[in-house]
């Protein structure tokens, strides 16, 4: 992959390496002060960003084979090209925070699979927060950066995300998975010993229109049950606060979806804090169990799932060889999470495209996936 950047990496060149990532249980949850358990991936962008001498920034998309050219002090969106603004949004933080940016080149490369779900573009956001703290002598922390790579996706990529993909990609740790409070940003390291056990990732090569429109719709709904039951307890503010009891005395006797949707929200926060004592023990078959469960509640309370994606979960769930399975990120599409018995990936990798195909016909692609570190600067 390296290779593909040599021609523009010189003595005086930064080169920093950013993960995509996973996330194993704690679907839909960020936007609701609830908790994550993302990890870090080996699937990667890079960056070799060479300081310049003059005021223009040169940025290639080595992949695409694109590139676009702007003064480093007229920073706005790219209104023709999608790929820059996740660089340019960067850029324009820095100079938020009263950061002189000079003119550079800065060649990407990426083999995060774009549309899969492991936030391809979050990486990229990450990869050019270190370089240009590299550059620039910053000296700004890592959740800062964090936060800037995330206000680079609201602002110029003009997409709402929460705060868990660059967290991932900047903080990851080989071999953990990240507890991550979305209410104050506190996180532990959990070990995730997978032995014998690999990630496998079925992409359903899919990607429905619902998926931002019945994104808003969720957290609309969430929003609601929040609202009635705040009726009866003031100090309620998030679904964080929200007990099961509360769900059955205030929102199920008036509206039954917004219970579904909440009661999905509120058990998944329940399950994710039990597969953390699960990994702590080392029980990964456990773990994979409340991985089913996942699936089933975002299927069927949360209704963000698929034919594809729920045909891809039932097609591993009798087989001894898969742990757990779900599927992962927004729904409507994108991948499914698979905990595998090493012995059995081949196989199953072969049955499952077989039996997609047929089915859906449509093309499967498999990745495998390891917990690698969070981003960092190479050279």
């Amino acid at each position: 992959m390296l290779l593909k950047l040599k021609e523009f990496i010189s003595e005086k060149t930064i080169l920093v390496r950013a993960p995509g990532r996973i996330n194993l249980i704690g679907e839909h949850t960020d936007y609701n002060e609830g908790f994550v358990l993302p990890a870090a991936i080996d699937k990667a962008a890079y960056i070799a960003l060479t300081p310049g001498s003059n005021n223009t920034i040169h940025l290639y998309a080595v992949d695409l084979a694109e590139e676009y050219v702007t003064a480093a002090d007229a920073i706005n969106k790219s209104t023709n090209l999608m790929w820059p603004n996740y660089l340019l949004g960067v850029i324009a933080q820095f100079q938020k925070a009263g950061i002189e940016i000079n003119g550079f080149d800065a060649a990407l490369i990426a083999e995060v699979p774009v549309g899969a779900g492991l936030s391809s573009s979050a990486a990229v956001e990450c990869a050019m927060a270190i370089a240009l703290n590299e550059m620039t002598n910053a000296g700004l922390d890592k959740l800062t950066l964090t936060k800037m790579a995330q206000k680079a996706e609201h602002e110029f990529a003009g997409v709402q995300c929460g705060i868990m993909d660059q967290f991932a990609s900047m903080f990851g740790k080989k071999n953990h998975v990240i507890k991550l409070d979305c209410r104050s940003l506190e996180y532990k390291y959990v070990p995730f010993n997978l032995e014998g056990v690999k990630i496998v990732l079925f992409d359903t090569n899919v990607k429905h229109s619902l998926a931002s429109s019945e994104y808003n719709v969720r957290r609309e709904q969430c929003k609601r049950g929040i609202d009635m039951i705040k009726n009866y307890l003031p100090g309620v503010n998030s679904l964080r606060d929200v007990t099961l009891d509360m769900l059955d005395k205030y929102i199920l006797p008036i509206d039954k979806l917004v219970y579904n949707r909440c009661k999905y929200v509120v058990e998944e926060n329940i399950r994710l804090q039990n597969g953390c004592i699960d990994l702590e023990k080392n029980d990964i078959g456990s773990f994979g169990k409340k991985m089913f469960e996942t699936h089933n509640g975002l299927s069927i309370l949360y209704e963000v799932s698929c034919k594809e994606l729920d045909f891809l979960v039932e097609a591993v769930k009798s087989n001894p060889l898969v742990l757990g399975a779900r599927m992962m990120g927004g729904g409507f599409g994108g991948c499914t999470i698979n905990l595998v018995k090493e012995e059995g990936v081949d196989e199953l990798v072969n049955t499952v495209s077989l039996c997609y195909k047929n089915e859906m016909k449509k093309d499967l692609k498999a990745y495998i996936a390891v917990i690698a570190d969070g981003a960092t600067v190479i050279k």
